[in-house]
């Protein structure tokens, strides 16, 4: 399956290719659509980048009118760690992943480089989404939001969203070491780069953790947004950049 492009004419998502039941709806936003000027330009998800808290408003208001969202985003307060949050708690929303088991939940994350994961399984009861940089990554964040769903995690699908590309993401030793140390084989997702640092694939990187953890159906990837400048926010890139929002919800 793959991924494609929608275009509304006023904005352009990413709709990811995998065989979630139709109950389950997905879509990843662009930068192109909104009203946020550079920077930020243009459709920018992000309250805490510096834009303009009224343009950040009205390009989410433009983004659940076009994707015709069950409810308002639940945003998170991400800080590259491993909690998860139920969709049905409060306001402590400090976390880097959301699910949820009610179809007026939208669970959300937002990213400009890192990458967006998302999970549901086969029947479409429960869903999730992560935000996994390389920090989560390496901490254990997939594998603290699969342990979040009931059923046997080979039943669960996953979907990788636009992340930095393995040819753009140098990282320096400690990096690497970090993952080697509970993992030797990781070490296939590191290339040497010419500054002798390491080339880090993420997408590598997030699909040995799940197969280890024996999720059989993974998708997506692929993308780099950091090369990808007209699509795509990159923090690397630009410093000063907005957020795309990666978004997942279940029709009733």
């Amino acid at each position: 399956m793959t991924d494609y492009l929608e275009s509304t004419g006023e904005l352009t998502v990413l709709r990811p290719g995998w065989p979630a039941p139709s109950s389950v709806k997905a879509a990843v936003s662009t930068r192109i659509g909104g009203v946020s000027a550079p920077p930020y330009d243009s459709l920018n998800l992000g309250d805490h980048v510096g834009d303009d808290p009224r343009a950040v408003a009205e390009n989410r208001r433009r983004l659940g009118r076009v994707l015709h969202l069950p409810g308002e985003p639940i945003w998170l307060r991400q800080v590259h760690g491993t909690r998860v949050v139920s969709a049905r708690e409060g306001v402590d929303r400090e976390a880097d992943a959301i699910y949820a088991d009610t179809a007026e939940s939208v669970c959300a994350v937002l990213t400009a480089d890192c990458l967006p994961v998302l999970f549901c399984d086969g029947a479409g009861t429960r869903i999730a989404a992560a935000h996994a940089g390389w920090r989560g990554l390496q901490a254990g964040i997939l594998e603290s939001t699969l342990d979040t769903f009931d059923t046997p995690f080979e039943e669960i699908l996953v979907w990788l969203g636009p992340a930095i590309g393995p040819d753009a993401f140098e990282v320096g030793p400690e990096v690497r070491e970090a993952f080697l140390v509970s993992d030797p084989g990781a070490g296939e997702a590191f290339r040497p780069s010419p500054s002798g640092r390491w080339w880090a694939d993420l997408y590598g990187l997030a699909r040995r953790r799940l197969r280890r953890a024996g999720v059989g159906g993974i998708y997506g990837g692929g993308y780099c947004t950091y090369t990808d400048t007209e699509r795509f926010y990159s923090y690397r890139r630009d410093g000063v950049t907005g957020r795309m929002a990666t978004l997942i919800w279940m029709e009733g």
